[in-house]
């Protein structure tokens, strides 16, 4: 299969290149470059890329596929050089080979096959930027510039099987207010104390509405800071709570209610990650399932909340690699994700 081999060389120039998000223009002048050689007219805003189908006409829908550029920095513990791309006993390791350099390349090969046969839909590739920091001038600021969709696929590892739903993000920064006074005498409200009544009922709440693909609501405080030396009860406690939603409750439903319950002050640092979910009998899920893949709730945050319009979560790799020391692909698994990609979307109906 020549595109495997393309994928492959493709991906090992994109590991050599450190994409930090934020600061992924070296990366997408390569990719640039790369796919203007292959014959495309290649669109571009910020460090975002895409590629829109030949045969494009305004009568048929559009479905989008994207995956990400950007990477995490460097964790402990690496045995190999990061950005030196290593193949052994059919792995590729690099940063950036699992999470989510082997969907971006598979998912581009399928484009170009798929590309060069008459399809009932557009289609429009999106390499993206800032994914790992959900950042604003990713996906998000490129929406507008793109015909709307009716359906999109977002590469991640998900070892093939559709990820048919997503938690959602909110965090939360809190603050309880006391009255500073002189610990050795009984004077002053400490805002510890209050601060913990607080996180304890973020422990201990438990929200009605829980679902089968993603379970409860969950929420985390995750960060504590408070006081300025021993001897002074301390007038403000500030901590932060990571909130975790299902497809039942937007971002703002669960703020108000958080509110009603609290006393501390509560500031979120935005709305915008939603929970998504796609239905079960939409035709892309509907073929993965008859090809013998499992549709499931993902846990982690991606792109899809940043799409208004329904996503399946899905490509090679492992989520559990993700963010590892000696980051890998398996090679296999990227032939078999061209190929399964193929199979899905390949004369796929979608409706206006």
């Amino acid at each position: 299969m020549e595109q495997f081999y393309d994928a492959t060389d493709l991906l090992k120039g994109l590991i050599s290149i450190p994409s930090f998000s934020r600061a992924e223009a070296e990366a997408a002048d390569y990719l640039q470059s790369q796919w203007q050689k292959a014959g495309y007219t290649v669109c571009r805003k910020g460090n975002n890329l895409w590629l829109t189908s030949q045969l494009f006409d305004t009568a048929k829908p559009a479905v989008l596929l994207n995956s990400h550029i950007d990477t995490v920095k460097p964790v402990d513990g690496w045995t190999k050089t990061p950005f030196l791309p290593v193949e052994d006993d059919e792995r590729l390791y690099g940063l950036g080979s699992n999470d989510a350099g082997g969907c971006l390349v598979s998912l581009y090969e399928a484009f170009t096959i798929l590309n060069a046969r008459s399809q009932p839909y557009n289609l429009v590739f999106l390499a993206s930027a800032e994914e790992e920091i959900s950042g604003r001038n990713g996906v998000e600021s490129v929406l507008s510039e793109l015909p709307p969709f009716v359906f999109g696929v977002v590469g991640e590892p998900t070892a093939m099987h559709p990820a048919v739903a997503e938690k959602g993000l909110m965090v939360l920064d809190c603050t309880s207010h006391g009255k500073s006074g002189h610990a050795a005498r009984s004077e002053g409200v400490n805002s510890i104390q209050l601060a913990m009544k607080d996180i304890e009922w973020f422990h201990s709440y438990i929200f009605p509405q829980q679902s089968d693909l993603l379970g409860a609501v969950k929420m985390t405080v995750t960060m504590i800071e408070a006081g300025t030396q021993h001897n002074v009860i301390p007038d403000s406690c500030k901590f932060t709570v990571d909130i975790r939603s299902n497809e039942f409750y937007s971002n703002l439903t669960l703020c108000e209610t958080v509110r009603q319950h609290v006393a501390c002050e509560v500031t979120p640092r935005s709305f915008r990650l939603n929970s998504s979910h796609i239905d079960a009998a939409h035709p892309f899920v509907r073929r993965a399932v008859m090809l013998g893949k499992t549709p499931f709730g993902s846990p982690t945050l991606s792109d899809q909340a940043l799409m208004p319009f329904p996503t399946v979560k899905i490509g090679p790799g492992d989520s559990a690699r993700s963010h590892t020391a000696d980051e890998y692909i398996l090679l296999p698994e990227i032939r078999e994700a061209i190929e399964m990609y193929v199979r899905l979307l390949d004369g796929l109906k979608v409706e206006l």
